[in-house]
């Protein structure tokens, strides 16, 4: 009897904090940036988690661990699905980006096809004219 009263006491207790937890998120509101993979250079190396924040007018990749990656001079030079080994590894619903450097650089920016628009606009595309690497 002593072991029920623990165990729904112990419930009740969960239940409490996670709903506390809950209502702490949804009160400070969506979190800031777009939440994307990347993959640096293009191509290679593997996908990592973080957020594109484009305040300021500079945008930059912040991976959740590791150092902000600023994206100076990037263009976006092409739009794609994930294949289906890279499907794997990120949501196969999601869209990649692939920007280049004015240096020659590149890298892969994968979102949800929702936030497509927003990353375009923080990492504005190439110019039809500019031949690509």
């Amino acid at each position: 009897m002593i072991e029920i009263v623990g165990v729904v006491l112990g419930a009740a207790g969960a239940g409490w904090l996670l709903r506390r937890k809950h209502r702490a998120r949804v009160a400070a509101g969506p979190a800031a940036g777009i939440p994307a993979m990347a993959r640096q250079p293009a191509g290679q190396g593997r996908w990592r988690p973080g957020r594109v924040y484009a305040d300021g007018g500079a945008a930059r990749w912040v991976p959740q661990r590791g150092e902000p990656l600023p994206l100076p001079g990037a263009r976006a030079t092409g739009l794609r699905v994930p294949s289906v080994k890279e499907g794997i590894s990120i949501n196969p619903g999601s869209r990649i980006v692939t920007c280049t450097y004015e240096d020659g650089g590149s890298i892969e920016i994968a979102v949800m096809p929702l936030d497509v628009r927003e990353l375009l606009a923080a990492v504005p595309q190439a110019d039809p004219g500019t031949p690509s690497t």
